[in-house]
């Protein structure tokens, strides 16, 4: 029996939609399951008979992801990306795309919308296993999110500059904090006995990267693997999500990465989706609005109805491994007025 590693990546299509993919995958014993299909498929792993052992703790950081590195001029692929992403996001932004308010009066939702919206993104799957960008008509699945605090550590390829660096460390270690008040969870940027790994490279990293994901997760399977090693430039960032055989409700460990090509409010963007999905909210809803967790660009940052989503993931009455049936009553009367609602 396999163990679920969602692989989350963001990226455009010519829609402008996202979509993620599953994978799975074991600690500290994991099966070998493999292939993935189509980017952005809900991808059944198929059975294999091998197995690995994966280490208690992560191996130590490779040299060449050292932050005391000298930065290399970008190659030709690195500055092409740049201009790519720059492009991307000016045509996003001339077509009110990429808000940044958290919503307003243009936006209002009920309790009945975050019900709703919650139950898709947290409970459904978007993809069928297997199945390329088939939409899944599989049920619902169960609750899952971290129980163990969460350590956030960043990490930065060779070539990312001093620039990047700095405003997306403070970014990061602001936003861990939100995520932490809104939740009531432990979570925060910490560099000791972190869960929650935070990777931020060029294309010219590529290979120190893989190297690292592999270090972190050594029994990722290769056709994870190869998306990591050739992303195309559609992907913009993925979040990886680990759980383990004898807690398959909750989460011990996430790996998420992001493209230091992409200026800097799609890192922001970026860094808030990715985040938030390897909290526990993994799939997207088109009705979800206003939305990070949906299939457009609308918004780029976390906004108040994503914030109720996440309370009611984290909130205690809700626990790990509930299914839907069980969640919907106790969803509806947190909603509606209950000690300790949102």
């Amino acid at each position: 029996m396999g163990l679920v590693i969602p692989l989350h990546p963001r990226f455009r299509q010519a829609e402008g939609r996202k979509a993620r993919v599953m994978n799975r995958g074991a600690r500290p014993t994991i099966r070998a399951l493999a292939c993935v299909g189509a980017l952005g498929a809900m991808v059944t792993l198929n059975a294999c008979t091998m197995f690995e052992r994966v280490g208690a703790k992560p191996q130590a950081r490779p040299a060449n992801l050292d932050t005391s590195a000298a930065r290399a001029v970008p190659s030709p692929d690195s500055e092409a990306l740049t201009r790519y992403y720059t492009r991307l996001q000016s045509h996003l932004l001339a077509q009110d795309l990429l808000r940044t308010g958290g919503g307003g009066v243009d936006t209002p939702y009920s309790p009945e919308d975050v019900a709703r919206n919650f139950e898709r993104i947290a409970f459904y799957n978007e993809y069928a296993r297997g199945a390329g960008l088939r939409a899944s008509n599989e049920g619902p699945d169960i609750l899952r999110r971290w129980e163990k605090p969460v350590r956030m550590s960043v990490e930065y390829g060779d070539t990312v500059t001093e620039e990047v660096r700095d405003t997306d460390t403070r970014v990061i270690r602001d936003y861990a904090a939100r995520l932490s008040r809104i939740t009531g969870h432990s979570i925060s940027l910490n560099d000791r006995n972190s869960n929650f790994h935070v990777i931020v490279s060029t294309e010219d990293d590529r290979d120190a990267i893989v190297a690292r994901v592999k270090e972190l997760a050594p029994g990722i399977g290769s056709a994870t693997v190869g998306i990591i090693r050739n992303p195309p430039r559609s992907i913009y960032c993925l979040v990886l999500t680990f759980i383990s055989p004898d807690t398959p409700a909750t989460y011990d460990k996430a790996i998420a990465l992001i493209r230091a090509e992409q200026p800097g409010l799609m890192r922001q963007s970026c860094i808030h989706e990715e985040l938030a999905q390897g909290l526990g909210l993994g799939n997207a809803s088109a009705t979800a609005r206003p939305s990070i967790f949906n299939d457009d660009e609308e918004f780029a940052l976390l906004t108040s109805h994503d914030e109720e989503l996440l309370r009611l993931l984290y909130h205690p009455t809700l626990k790990p491994g509930m299914s839907l049936n069980q969640a919907r009553p106790l969803i509806s009367r947190i909603l509606n007025g209950d000690p300790g609602q949102i």
